[in-house]
């Protein structure tokens, strides 16, 4: 007799998904993934999508729907463009934008991947609207990705989560700056395991940190590499509040991973990858974001709540001695 063991779900799929292809684009696109999402004052959802053209480089294009599912209505040309002529650091593209509400500036900050001869390194925008664009330049250099700025300062300093790689392995880490331009203060904050876990020798940092009375928590990608390739999936942390280069407790197991066809067969398979969320009116539903296999949008749902509980019971609290470091 076979027993089946049933796992917690903690992000439900939704059954419209993939909820954008790049069929739904009113221009050529080879593929349209990994969106930035908010939103915005009116309820409108925003999604800033990545969209791959048939050279392999990417741009931005925003989606706009009342309900954050359907009737989608979408920039009819690239809402942020590459721009290799006055930022060289564009030059194959611009990716993977993680959107943050920075209230102090009453703009939208997008921190996104540029991609130059170098490699990709960190950029950040500036944007009250979605159409006009501050562009602050390169202010993580290559190789780094997967970053987010948070919604307010740390100790009187703008704090960017980041992941750089390095011959130890890919970790997240914090840094902090006065005015978006400089940064310092560099801290490990979250090192990828080693051996054989789930998110072992590369982790990064997903969407955007959420804020909660009891810390920020983070979802973030852990990579293993199989025979088959790498398996990207989804897991959880919580960060100080006030130092959230504290990592308080982190789950051991992973949440999310690749499991319906459209995660499972695309472009670059076996890939459920978050770079936005929204919260509901109630403060603790959240419309989940993500990339599905490198080649559509899907959605996940989900409650903030929930996420606490499973990590205080699923969980290993860190500390200095217990922090697990890279090679």
């Amino acid at each position: 007799m076979r027993t089946t063991t049933h796992y917690e779900t903690l992000l439900d799929r939704h059954p419209q998904n993939p909820i954008l292809t790049a069929a739904d684009w009113p221009y050529p696109a080879h593929t349209v993934f990994n969106p930035g999402a908010v939103k915005l004052e009116d309820g409108t959802t925003l999604l800033l999508c990545r969209v791959e053209d048939r050279r392999g480089h990417s741009h931005l294009c925003a989606a706009r729907s009342a309900n954050g599912i359907d009737g989608w209505v979408i920039d009819g040309e690239p809402t942020f463009s590459p721009d290799p002529g006055r930022h060289p650091e564009e030059l194959w593209g611009v990716e993977d934008p993680r959107i943050t509400y920075v209230e102090e500036l009453g703009k939208y900050a997008v921190a996104y991947t540029a991609f130059s001869r170098g490699g990709p390194g960190v950029a950040l925008a500036l944007t009250e609207d979605f159409r006009h664009f501050e562009r602050c330049g390169l202010v993580m250099q290559p190789d780094d990705k997967d970053a987010a700025l948070l919604p307010r300062r740390i100790g009187g300093h703008f704090a960017l989560l980041h992941r750089p790689v390095a011959d130890s392995g890919a970790h997240v880490w914090i840094s902090f700056s006065p005015d978006l331009r400089n940064w310092g203060g560099h801290k490990l904050v979250l090192p990828a395991r080693r051996g054989s876990w789930w998110d072992a020798n590369r982790v990064g940092l997903s969407p955007p940190l959420i804020e909660t009375p009891r810390g920020w928590l983070m979802l973030y990608h852990g990579v293993r590499n199989t025979a088959a390739g790498c398996l990207y999936r989804l897991g959880a942390a919580l960060l100080d509040l006030e130092a959230p280069e504290q990592c308080l407790v982190r789950s051991d197991s992973w949440i999310f991973g690749p499991e319906a066809v459209y995660e499972r067969e695309g472009d670059v398979g076996y890939v459920a990858f978050p770079c936005g969320y929204t919260v509901g009116d109630d403060g603790d539903a959240i419309n989940l974001y993500y990339g599905a296999a490198d080649t559509c949008i899907a959605l996940a749902t989900g409650r903030i709540s929930r996420l606490l509980e499973w990590l205080d019971r699923n969980g290993t609290t860190q500390s200095m001695s217990q922090a697990v470091s890279p090679p």
